[in-house]
């Protein structure tokens, strides 16, 4: 649906600035406003793997490969602190 609204100079003015400041096109912000203003939830349609997805594994096979096992073993490893008491008794 294609709306068309009059607005001053002014308003056009602060909704570009908001609009930039969010790294949206106006068009695009405001009608993300209006469909807050409604109380109508913004669409969001599952991507096909997603939808299909039936474990956590699936889900991932868009990304399975970008990383080696020694780059998710370092992202997920434990930082050896050495300022943590340990009691060796």
């Amino acid at each position: 649906m294609t709306i068309t609204v009059t607005i001053t100079p002014e308003v056009q003015a602060a909704l570009a600035s908001q609009a930039a400041a969010h790294g949206r096109a106006i068009e695009a912000y405001v009608a993300s406003l209006l469909e807050e203003a409604a109380h109508v939830p913004l669409s969001q349609t599952p991507t096909p793997w997603a939808a299909e997805a039936e474990n956590l594994f699936d889900l991932l096979v868009p990304v399975r490969g970008l990383l080696t096992d020694e780059e998710i073993d370092r992202c997920f490893s434990r930082n050896p602190s050495t300022s943590r008491v340990v009691d060796v008794a």
